[in-house]
């Protein structure tokens, strides 16, 4: 039986608003017509999608609300998605949300409601009992995910991350992140530094054997510690862009299901570039997602026979 992928990560409940542009004029009253859409979405239940619509099974560790109607939301979405709910808890007094603005050229805003869920902890027990089915140990930077780094380090699997929007190497929200992850995916949005020496000095600090940053519409900048490589992916185009929402979500679950099967690093951000480049054409954080014989196909289509 093949071994699952561990994700644990937020759940929310998103709605998304298309804008006409940034800044957005003041009017007491807006008519979006379709401009409005709720769906399940939160970094964790995206990956956990993506992953799932790749072929990777999955095991899922998150916090619901106990009685709310988005928990209920929830329950129902798991199962439509193929996502198995034996370790999404119902521990939260509400499920978190969030809104997101967007306009025509895709840019975004970000207006995400945790509600107590960062003052939760996860059982250890649980998280013990479902990693021993996992050889990846996806572990977002939720707090709720704190406790499970030195575990998941001490067990000798892969553990990965993202920091998403990350300033200084001292952060001491994301330290702990950051030291336990063998791959550690971030954004360039905040970087004090240029991305190549940020890359050096992220791996001279902790023990990241492979670091990615999102460059937005200029790809992704990739190190590798074994080889001493530091470079850059770039952009593919599948189709125009709709939402760069979840864009870095789609690209780090891509490269775990490339790299948990070829085990190159090189290959597996290629193959996830194109993914994240597809999965920008929609809406919603959560849809948009190819499976394994359509990404393989559209990687050929971009690249041709050598996808390195």
């Amino acid at each position: 039986m093949m071994a699952s992928i561990l994700v644990s990560g937020l759940i929310n409940i998103e709605t998304t608003l298309r804008i006409a542009e940034f800044p957005l004029a003041y009017n007491p009253v807006h008519y979006p017509f379709n401009g409005i859409e709720s769906s399940v979405s939160g970094v964790g239940y995206n990956l956990a999608k993506a992953l799932t619509r790749l072929g990777n099974p999955v095991e899922f560790l998150s916090l619901i609300g106990r009685n709310d109607y988005a928990a209920d939301l929830v329950r129902a979405a798991l199962v439509q998605d193929g996502i198995p709910d034996s370790f999404v808890l119902s521990q939260v007094d509400q499920t978190a949300q969030s809104v997101i603005l967007f306009d025509p050229s895709g840019k975004r805003q970000i207006h995400v409601d945790l509600k107590d869920i960062q003052e939760q902890f996860f059982p250890p027990k649980l998280f013990e009992a479902a990693a021993q089915k996992c050889d990846i140990l996806a572990l977002c930077n939720i707090n709720f995910s704190r406790a499970m780094l030195k575990p998941a380090r001490a067990s000798g699997k892969l553990v990965a991350t993202d920091v998403h929007a990350i300033g200084s190497l001292d952060d001491a929200y994301n330290q702990d992140f950051m030291a336990a992850a063998h791959i550690l995916f971030m954004s360039h949005e905040n970087l004090p530094l240029p991305p190549e020496e940020w890359a050096r000095a992220v791996q001279a600090r902790f023990s990241s054997d492979i670091v990615v940053i999102g460059l937005g519409a200029e790809g992704c900048l990739l190190a590798v510690r074994r080889d001493g490589f530091i470079g850059r992916i770039p952009a593919v185009y599948t189709g125009p862009v709709v939402n760069t929402i979840g864009a870095g979500d789609a690209l780090f679950s891509a490269f775990l299901h490339a790299y948990r099967n070829h085990h190159d690093p090189y290959r597996a951000l290629r193959s996830a570039v194109v993914f994240a480049s597809y999965k920008i054409g929609a809406v919603s954080a959560a849809d948009g997602f190819l499976s394994a014989a359509e990404l393989e196909n559209w990687s050929r289509k971009i690249y041709g026979d050598k996808l390195i």
